[in-house]
């Protein structure tokens, strides 16, 4: 039976593991907080008016 030889389908199996293991944390990761927080200032920007030249 080509079934219980575990030849190829130990190496899918770890290599599988693998990737779960290894990448897929890391993106999972990546997407839970993705922009670090910044402290809101409370200083106000000056903007100036346009000045349409017609």
């Amino acid at each position: 039976m080509p079934q219980l030889n575990p030849g190829p389908w130990f190496a899918i199996l770890i290599f599988s593991w693998l990737i779960f293991l290894l990448f897929i944390p890391t993106k999972v990761l990546s997407h839970i907080s993705p922009n670090e927080l910044t402290s809101t200032s409370t200083e106000e920007y000056k903007t100036d008016s346009w000045n349409w030249p017609w």
